[in-house]
């Protein structure tokens, strides 16, 4: 991933401004991925957020859930530089670790959330992640996935991009910020959602099901047994 790797480096500085842009369904979007953690707000429970950037996600959880211990892995230090920048004053129940997680995960979590990340490695290498991420979670854990899918057609995936296209001009975004935006996109790695849905379950997940959808965006989770979803 060392091109994604030198591209979210590059971006660190300016990645936030325009997320709410860049994001046609940004409150859906991030709010339904929280409402899937099948946690009380008070309960004491471990969170990995793979390709964590700068935080965003994370951070949602840390507010939501007081006493969540949250480890963030970022392949890009600069990226976790600015997680750093957000967490300040809340670092008691914070791990930031720089590495790529296609490598392989180290511990047990009882949650492993990742948003807008994943989508950049190759079909290979999303499956040998779904195994990792289920050998990661103890019996009831739960994986959750917000990311970017690929239309199931050349031409639902031309809709797709045609319709943020728009979406993201209405709301205002800069020229630059979309450029930036675009940039970034050259090194996706797309798949179709039920593709990934039936990964998962080839991982050994139970019932994996998709929660949200807008367009390209998706929110979709698994199982590691029966553990009763939230939402």
């Amino acid at each position: 991933m060392t091109a994604v790797k030198t591209v979210f480096d590059e971006a660190a500085k300016t990645y936030d401004r325009a997320r709410r842009q860049l994001i046609p369904c940004f409150d859906d979007f991030y709010g339904t991925a929280l409402e899937l953690i099948p946690h009380q707000r008070q309960e004491n429970f471990r969170v990995l957020d793979l390709g964590a950037g700068t935080g965003l996600l994370s951070y949602l959880v840390a507010k939501k859930f007081t006493k969540a211990r949250i480890t963030m892995v970022d392949i890009s230090q600069e990226m976790l530089g600015k997680a750093r920048e957000r967490f300040a004053g809340m670092e008691d129940r914070l791990k930031f670790v720089v590495g790529d997680y296609a490598d392989g995960l180290a511990g047990e979590f009882d949650v492993v959330v990742s948003a807008l990340s994943i989508h950049h490695l190759t079909d290979t290498q999303k499956i040998k992640l779904f195994e990792s991420i289920f050998n990661a979670l103890p019996e009831g854990g739960t994986f959750i996935n917000a990311d970017q899918v690929l239309g199931p057609t050349p031409e639902i995936e031309q809709a797709y991009q045609e319709t943020w296209l728009r979406q993201v001009r209405e709301r205002g975004v800069s020229d630059a910020d979309l450029d930036s935006a675009l940039e970034r996109m050259q090194a996706d790695r797309m798949a179709p959602l039920d593709s990934q849905l039936n990964w998962l379950q080839e991982a050994g997940f139970s019932s994996p099901h998709c929660w949200y959808q807008h367009h390209r965006f998706a929110v979709f989770s698994g199982q590691k047994g029966n553990r009763k979803q939230h939402l």
